[in-house]
């Protein structure tokens, strides 16, 4: 069977398509970008477009959707927030020179995670495309999983080697927008499972090691990694970042240059944070959602640079462990809280600088236009005025080890600032875009261009004299070019030599010899002008992207700068206090605040509160009522341990924190059905991570642990954590609960101590205090809080009978323990059995009461009888 006969165009289409089958084709076609078949039905779906046919010789018609290229930017960012990758097809030589069908080629493949237009980014964020490798055994059968991510529009690298239980906390640091995966790894489906990410399986060959190294080495022109930082045992990051190059070039055929050097991370050189910790903790999107207002970022970012919003995002997300990198970045903080008017200084310079890591990769990348290489050489020119404003600081800190690396890129600055007018145009042809006085050959044109036009004009007078016809005008259209116009009341004094060129209602337009002459002289220059102005552009911008090198490790110190600014700006105007690191046990926070709860209300109106854990006194139980603010105290440890271990200040009046490996959060309740997960699975999923992770040198903040269950269930799980905490793990812990039975635990453990959030009782109403304070609570308040919010009077009133009832019917719950002097308190300090613990208290029924009394060895059989009877009608009563 013969297969009918298609079109060259086609035939081209088809071939360039298979080479990108899993990306929307925009193949140029003159002013237009064309898709075909599946391609153009999704993009006529998604974009609204209307989908027509093309005829195709002998075949059947395909489907054909376009848009206009000037259009195309709009339509592409659509798709790819959409989730798909867009092949850019391009015509790559001159419809006029060509043989036959116009040579096309794919010129870049724009995805969610490789893309350098602003309108596809966000200024405060990276943009990561990340490789991983499964988890491969290491020494003692340890698990380690390689990530490697990029960031195509600064240059970032990072490879990165975690052990796998901590996979899950570093990508969600990195929030990659796409994931590259081995095909058939079935030892990754929660990772595939990630939400709003684009995930690509690649053959599984791509992940080797050995052509890994091969891919690191050509990109970055080495003979062995060890240049690099990376070692022998780091064999599946290589292998990560071999399969994440080679998709880069896939999707950039001219190459990624700019892509600066790798930076490593190991196991251990930043504390995890899992996805739990980030969202209960709200450190940088709402747990509303994706919007920043009420986070932990959002009270933090006064940064004035994109470079130190981002750089900030990385350092919120991965807090340090190490104590003397920790006070290296409080030094610099201090110094900057100090010394205002030099804070002020260096703010007042940094506001001057743009974002020169992405300016500086798309000139590397050959993308920049002629205003953005503009704002890269104006932001090189402010450099000089930082490096003054932090040098008044005296190298405090980790100030000095930045400002000892600096390099301005004077010479950039000066060649960009040089070279391009004051005010370039957004693209070439749009206006003049080289300086007068650069280029020769260029002022040359300009000069016959300009002096061409007064030439005409002359043309006009000569002409308005030779003929008579002082209304004689000399015009010029893109259609017909240069022309002279006369009335059609003026047509008998037009002389022999006048060309007709086109007709009007009430004129005729004109050509003569020498018009075309100048015409053609104009036009020549005008277009030879444009030509000229773009090689000197192209060559400009080259010479600013070899320096890449320069403008990365420039705009990383920019970046460090403007972040331990802003830090010192929030601790000035807000009343933060340093906190002293040690490398022991204790937590002490002297008035310790919530740093976004105290920003929604007026300053004197939050009430501080102290929180103080030993290693003697290392479980803390809180109870309280609803609404009295327990789940607040929890966050705002977690936050000023967090912010501490950052490098800021916190909010308190003074804190002492021994540096903690891990800080997790239980807080809240939530569902995910797509994972068929109940509250209560969700809960005790997370719980158990902790349980599993949690060294002695975490801090666990657990809040109404089994309350998703029934009580009994509830009351059994939360005690059997708070005793695994205590006794296995042996961290820092606060659990702030209603279940006032677990205050029991403090006669039984000798490191629990008991604290509740004060109320006061005013005859039926109560008043929330916000203190937190020594000892248990026998209350929870919920009615009066229902009453508070609104609950109907009678739902109030039978509430509180069913409340009395339940309190007077509390069965005993007796569960035997099993002995831990170690753990336990002697007999002396407790009034309940070492073997046996009583967690619901009451007075007994008074039928109870009557059966303690009886002496059944002394009981004759009718007095038995009697005795029986008589219980029966108490306990009826």
């Amino acid at each position: 069977m013969s297969v009918p006969a298609t079109t060259p165009l086609m035939q081209q289409y088809r071939e360039i398509k298979a080479k990108h089958q899993s990306a929307i084709l925009f193949f140029r076609m003159g002013d237009f970008y064309e898709m075909f078949y599946e391609d153009a039905e999704t993009a006529a779906r998604v974009l609204g477009l209307t989908l027509t046919a093309r005829h195709n010789g002998g075949a059947a018609d395909v489907p054909l959707a376009g848009v206009p290229v000037k259009s195309g930017p709009e339509y592409l960012r659509r798709l790819v927030q959409h989730g798909y990758r867009v092949a850019i097809c391009e015509q790559v030589e001159d419809p006029k020179l060509a043989k036959g069908i116009v040579r096309r080629e794919v010129v870049e493949t724009v995805t969610p995670g490789v893309a350098f237009a602003d309108d596809l980014l966000v200024g405060g964020r990276n943009n990561f495309v990340v490789a991983v490798v499964p988890p491969v055994l290491r020494g003692r059968g340890a698990e380690v999983v390689g990530v490697a991510a990029a960031d195509v529009s600064t240059g970032e690298l990072r490879l990165c080697t975690v052990a796998a239980r901590e996979l899950d906390a570093l990508l969600a640091r990195l929030s990659p927008r796409e994931l590259l995966l081995p095909r058939g790894s079935a030892a990754l489906p929660r990772i595939a499972a990630l939400d709003g990410v684009l995930v690509s399986e690649r053959e599984a060959w791509e992940f080797d090691e050995s052509t890994g190294r091969d891919d690191l080495a050509r990109q970055f022109d080495v003979r062995g990694l060890d240049g690099l930082g990376i070692g022998t045992e780091d064999g599946a990051v290589i292998g990560a970042a071999g399969a994440l190059l080679r998709y880069l070039k896939e999707m950039q055929p001219t190459g990624v240059p700019h892509l600066a050097r790798p930076i490593i991370e190991r196991t251990g050189s930043a504390m995890p944070l899992d996805d739990m910790t980030r969202r209960n903790l709200e450190l940088v999107e709402s747990l509303r959602g994706a919007d920043t207002s009420g986070t932990l970022l959002a009270v933090l970012d006064r940064t004035v640079t994109p470079m130190g919003g981002r750089l900030l995002r990385q350092w919120l997300l991965a807090p340090l462990v190490d104590r003397a990198a920790i006070d290296a970045r409080l030094d610099g903080v201090d110094a900057l809280v100090r010394d205002a008017s030099a804070r002020d200084a260096l703010r007042s310079a940094l506001a001057g600088v743009r974002d020169v890591e992405r300016l500086g990769g798309k000139a590397s990348a050959g993308r920049a236009t002629p205003r953005e290489l503009a704002a890269l050489g104006s932001s090189l020119a402010q450099l000089p005025a930082v490096e003054r404003a932090a040098a008044r600081l005296k190298g405090a800190g980790v100030i000095g080890p930045l400002l000892e690396r600096w390099d301005a890129c004077a010479e950039v600055a000066t060649a960009v600032l040089g070279t391009l007018v004051e005010r370039p145009p957004l693209q070439m042809g749009d206006d003049a875009t080289i300086a007068a006085g650069i280029d020769e050959e260029l002022d040359a044109l300009r000069a016959l261009r300009d002096g061409g036009k007064d030439a005409i004009a002359a043309i006009q007078a000569d002409e308005r004299a030779r003929t008579g016809i002082p209304s004689l005008k000399v015009g010029f259209n893109k259609v017909f070019g240069y022309f002279i116009e006369v009335t059609n009341a003026n047509r008998e004094l037009v002389p022999a030599d006048y060309q007709r060129r086109q007709t009007l209602t009430g004129a005729e337009r004109f050509v003569t010899p020498a018009l075309k002459e100048y015409e053609e002289k104009v036009l020549s220059a005008a277009e030879r002008i444009e030509t000229r102005e773009r090689t000197l552009f192209d060559a400009l911008r080259l010479t600013a992207g070899r320096a890449i090198s320069r403008m990365q490790c420039a705009a990383r110190i920019v970046a460090e700068l403007d972040v331990l600014s802003a830090l010192a700006d929030v601790a000035a105007r807000e009343g933060y206090a340093r906190p002293v690191l040690t490398d022991g046990f204790d937590l002490d926070i002297v008035a310790g605040r919530h740093p976004v709860v105290e920003r929604m209300m007026p300053r004197d109106k939050f009430i501080p509160n102290d929180v103080r854990l030993t290693d003697d006194a290392r479980v803390a139980i809180l109870t309280g009522p609803n609404m009295a603010g327990k789940s607040t105290i929890l966050r705002q440890v977690g936050l000023i341990v967090l912010m501490a271990q950052v490098g800021s200040f916190v909010p308190a009046a003074a804190a002492t924190i021994g540096v903690c490996d891990r800080v997790f959060t239980r807080v809240g309740a939530s569902d995910n059905l797509v994972r068929g997960q109940s509250t209560f699975m969700v809960e005790m999923a997370e719980t158990s991570a902790i349980l599993h992770t949690a060294t002695a040198r975490s801090l666990v903040l657990l809040d109404e642990i089994g309350r998703g269950t029934s009580t009994y269930d509830g009351v059994s799980i939360a005690w059997s954590v708070s005793e695994h905490l205590h006794d296995r793990v042996g961290c820092k812990t606060i659990f702030a609960t209603h279940y006032h039975e677990l205050v029991q635990l403090a006669d039984e453990l000798v490191a629990v101590r008991n604290y509740n959030v004060g109320v006061r009782e005013i005859g039926d109403q109560i008043l929330f205090l916000y203190r937190m304070q020594p000892g248990g609570a026998d209350r929870s308040y919920g009615i009066e809080v229902g009453r508070l919010a609104g609950l109907p009077p009678s739902v109030i009133a039978r509430a509180r009978e069913v409340l009395t009832l339940l309190e007077g019917e509390a069965e005993h719950l007796v569960p035997a323990l099993a002995p831990a002097a170690s753990r336990r308190r002697t007999t002396s300090e407790t009034t309940t059995s070492a073997d046996q613990l009583v967690l619901f208290t009451g007075a007994p029924h008074e039928v109870i009461l009557a059966l303690r009394q009886l002496d059944t060895d002394t009981l004759t059989p009718l007095a038995a009888l009697q005795a029986l009877a008589d219980l029966v009608e108490r306990a009826r009563t």
